[in-house]
C-alpha cells in the first residue's frame, strides 16, 4: 500500500491559542483511519485544513500527491468531504439533491441519472428517491450526505463525526457503509469521539489531545504500546497450585491471580499478567500441555479501546 494522506508538521493557531500543534501522520491507501479525541482536541480544525477550507499556520498536507497549499483544486477533486454539522437543501426531492451536486461537478445529465440510482442503492435510499429531503430522518439525511460526497467518485472520504447524534441503528448503518466503501477501494479518514465506532471498523487509529498527536497505530499496536501487560486467562482441571508454580518459573509472567476459588469444583481460573510477544505466549501454552497439565481453556483478555484511550490521554483541553 502507498501513502495517500501525509500530514507534516501541521500547525493552526487562532490568535495565540494553538488548535493543532506539529501534527504529523500518514494514512495508507485503503485505510479506514479513525481520528480520535475529546471535544476541543483539534479534530475538526485538522479536517477543515484537509478539505482546504482552513489555511494552516504552518506545515502542509498532501492528499493523493497534491498539496493543500499549492494544489487546492486537485485536492478537492480527490476528496469527498462531509462536515460534522451537515445540512441538506430543503424543497428538493432526494434525487434532485444528488442531481444538483452532479451538475456542480459537470457530470453529463445521462451519466448522472444512472449514477444517482447507483448511489441511492448503495446508501439504501432507493425507496425514498421521490421524497422531499426535509421529510427524511436524521439518519437518512446522513446517508444522503454520504452519497453526495461520492458523486464525483473521490479517492478519499473525509468524514467529520459521521455518526454524531445518530441513534444506535443509524450508527451501525453508517459504520457498515464505511466498511463497504473501503471494500470498494475508498480510503476513509473519519473523526469521532465514539470509541466503539473506532474499535469496530478502523484499520488504523490516531489519538489527538490538545492539538497534539499522542499515539497512532492499529488498535492492536496501541494496546501493546500503551498497555504492555497482557492479561491471559487459563482454566484448568485440578492441580491449580502446581500449575501456578510452573507458571512462576516462566519468563515474562509478572503476576498470577486466582479469579475463581481453587476449590470451585474441579476447575480453577487463573489470570496471569504477561509482557511478552505472541511467540512467547504460544510457548506458555505449549509448555503447559507438554508438562501434562489439564488445560481446558486458554485465551487473552483483550483490552478495549476505551482503556487504551484513557491511558493515552490526560483530559487536557486547549
Amino acid at each position: 500500500m502507498n501513502p495517500i494522506i501525509e500530514i507534516k508538521d501541521l500547525n493552526k493557531n487562532f490568535g495565540v491559542r494553538p488548535a493543532v500543534e506539529y501534527l504529523t501522520l500518514t494514512v495508507m491507501e485503503g485505510d479506514i483511519f479513525g481520528f480520535v479525541g475529546p471535544n476541543g482536541a483539534g479534530k475538526t480544525s485538522t479536517i477543515r485544513m484537509m478539505a482546504t477550507l482552513l489555511q494552516p499556520t504552518s506545515g502542509d498536507i498532501t492528499i493523493a500527491g497534491h498539496s493543500i497549499l499549492t494544489s487546492q483544486r486537485q485536492v478537492r477533486a480527490a476528496i469527498g468531504y462531509m462536515p460534522d454539522f451537515f445540512g441538506v437543501y430543503n424543497d428538493m426531492k432526494v434525487w434532485e439533491y444528488l442531481d444538483f451536486f452532479g451538475a456542480c461537478y459537470q457530470i453529463p445529465p445521462d451519466e448522472r441519472l444512472q449514477l444517482i440510482d447507483d448511489l441511492l442503492a448503495l446508501v439504501d435510499l432507493t425507496h425514498r428517491r421521490e421524497d422531499m429531503t426535509d421529510d427524511l430522518s436524521r439518519g437518512m439525511k446522513q446517508r444522503l450526505s454520504l452519497a453526495r460526497t461520492l458523486i464525483h467518485d473521490p479517492q478519499v472520504l473525509i468524514l467529520d463525526e459521521p455518526a454524531s447524534g445518530l441513534d444506535p441503528r443509524a450508527r451501525v448503518e453508517i459504520r457498515q457503509l464505511m466498511v463497504e466503501l473501503a471494500r470498494l477501494g475508498k480510503t476513509i479518514f473519519f473523526s469521532t469521539h465514539i470509541l466503539t465506532d473506532v474499535a469496530e471498523i478502523s484499520t488504523r487509529v490516531g489519538i489527538i489531545e490538545a492539538g497534539k498527536l499522542v499515539a497512532q497505530g492499529t488498535p492492536e499496536e496501541l494496546q501493546q504500546i500503551l498497555m504492555p501487560h497482557r492479561l491471559i486467562h487459563i482454566t484448568v482441571l485440578e492441580r491449580a497450585e502446581e500449575i501456578a508454580e510452573h507458571l512462576r518459573r516462566m519468563e515474562n509472567i509478572t503476576q498470577i491471580r486466582y479469579l475463581q476459588p481453587k476449590n470451585n469444583g474441579n476447575r480453577s481460573l487463573l489470570e496471569i499478567e504477561f509482557n511478552g510477544d505472541d511467540l512467547m505466549l504460544s510457548a506458555i501454552l505449549s509448555g503447559l500441555i507438554e508438562a501434562g497439565f489439564p488445560v481446558i481453556h486458554f485465551s487473552e483478555d483483550s483490552r478495549d479501546l476505551e482503556e487504551v484511550f484513557m491511558r493515552a490521554t490526560k483530559g487536557v483541553v486547549t
